[in-house]
């Protein structure tokens, strides 16, 4: 089984909402549908990012230091052809 870090978009307002789950789509599926209350307002979504972990300890401290101001920054600047392009 896999862990999964992901980054969505906010196809409305830019917005990006950093999370972790055990099955990506169905998560992905779940924000678009509105049944998250953290992102419903800012629907649709684009799944812009994942990253996949074997122990969810890992993956729960990738998402928590990628919602930090280090991870924040880390994401800009990994995706930053990205951001510039959009």
């Amino acid at each position: 089984m896999f862990y999964y870090v992901y980054i969505i978009e906010s196809l409305k307002n830019k917005s990006l909402y950093i999370g972790y789950t055990v099955d990506l789509k169905k998560r992905f599926k779940e924000h678009n549908d509105g049944k998250s209350l953290a992102t419903k307002p800012f629907r649709p979504y684009k799944l812009i990012f994942y990253e996949a972990f074997i122990d969810r300890k890992d993956a729960k401290a990738r998402e928590v230091y990628l919602k930090s101001g280090w991870g924040f920054r880390s994401i800009k600047k990994m995706m930053e052809n990205y951001f510039n392009v959009r």
